[in-house]
């Protein structure tokens, strides 16, 4: 999900995947010819293609797929709709998913894909007729042998399911292996749902163990309450963690005596929003990054944390489980401080393991 309040003088995206891979390629001596190699995505796919609206009108939507490096094996990366999309965040996107992949040694290789569009502004039906159309247009990259998409932003298992089937209709039979996090009757995997969000907790569970800081009576603190920041609420409240504030797109709530992520979840799945649960006091998207807290996880988009915020985060751990929520600039400030930072191509990476 967005952030409500837009982070002031956030980079460009691109220039900041770029820019952390300069400085791993420094600590680690990388030969100069690799390092041009890496630096850049390996091929990149825009289209632009035409959806039946119910009205009846044709509308063109502009996606993308993007594969950084498939050296390792098959691209593999999710899809995101929404409607700040842009082609350096797929390719940023893509790259990082090259970094996760080889960071829990995986054998794929990073790629992303997206599509510039709300969808909650589309019916079902609208929304179906784009997944289909858009698999269409990007099918001569994908593949279970090329690139394997995967939910992301706005995108789940019946997304999946629409993909899948779209890419077999083209071949005349069932490929079940073209996605993954598709529904389990159709060969998704068990746990795939909820793996990202269990895969940030794992994390959690060693970083604490290692710095002697228990997580049970934590306070912890998310931003973002999709699937893995709602699942990873969830999750940690089993663990005796407190969870202090939570947001979505729509804004945040805050109740220093602790919320219960089951009843949250229950009151955005009837109003569609976080905001107005009952005890809770209303906060705003950045506010849920500063409140007092041990953990922060923020759970929703990229450049969330950056030079200007840094200086201004209470917590002692913060759990990446989204991509790049987190400036280079704001990385040496959040260090400088003594907080410890778990990154996204680890804290993550719990979805692409499970798939």
């Amino acid at each position: 999900m967005a952030s409500q309040n837009p982070v002031a003088e956030a980079p460009n995206i691109w220039a900041v995947a770029q820019q952390q891979f300069d400085h791993a390629a420094e600590k680690l001596d990388l030969d100069d010819g690799m390092r041009r190699v890496l630096r850049v995505p390996q091929r990149e796919l825009t289209v632009n293609f035409p959806v039946t609206m119910d009205d009846g009108d044709v509308r063109v939507f502009t996606g993308y797929r993007i594969q950084h490096n498939v050296s390792r094996g098959p691209a593999k990366g999710g899809i995101r709709y929404h409607q700040d999309v842009t082609l350096d965040e797929v390719r940023a996107l893509a790259m990082w998913m090259s970094w996760k992949c080889a960071c829990v040694n995986i054998p794929f290789g990073g790629g992303k894909g997206g599509v510039i569009v709300d969808p909650k502004k589309l019916s079902i039906r609208e929304v179906e007729g784009l997944t289909r159309r858009f698999t269409t247009e990007i099918s001569p990259l994908i593949g279970p042998d090329r690139d394997i998409p995967a939910p992301d932003v706005n995108t789940n298992a019946q997304t999946m399911a629409w993909m899948m089937d779209t890419f077999s209709m083209h071949h005349g039979y069932t490929i079940s292996g073209v996605v993954t996090g598709k529904p389990i009757s159709i060969g998704g995997s068990l746990g795939r749902n909820e793996a990202t969000a269990r895969g940030a907790v794992f994390t959690l569970l060693q970083a604490s163990a290692t710095l002697r800081r228990p997580l049970s009576g934590a306070r912890v603190s998310i931003q973002g309450y999709g699937n893995a920041g709602s699942i990873a609420a969830t999750l940690l409240a089993d663990e005796g963690a407190s969870i202090i504030a939570v947001s979505d797109s729509t804004g945040g709530i805050h109740d220093p005596s602790g919320l219960d992520p089951s009843r949250v979840s229950a009151w955005k799945r009837e109003h569609g929003t976080v905001v107005g649960f009952p005890g809770s006091e209303e906060i705003s998207n950045q506010q849920v990054l500063e409140v007092e807290c041990e953990i922060l996880v923020p759970a929703a988009l990229e450049n969330q944390i950056t030079r200007a915020n840094a200086p201004r985060i209470k917590a002692g751990i913060v759990a990446e489980a989204a991509n790049g929520p987190t400036t280079p600039e704001a990385d040496e400030i959040l260090h400088d401080r003594g907080v410890f930072v778990i990154p996204d191509i680890l804290c993550n990476a719990g979805g692409v393991t499970v798939s």
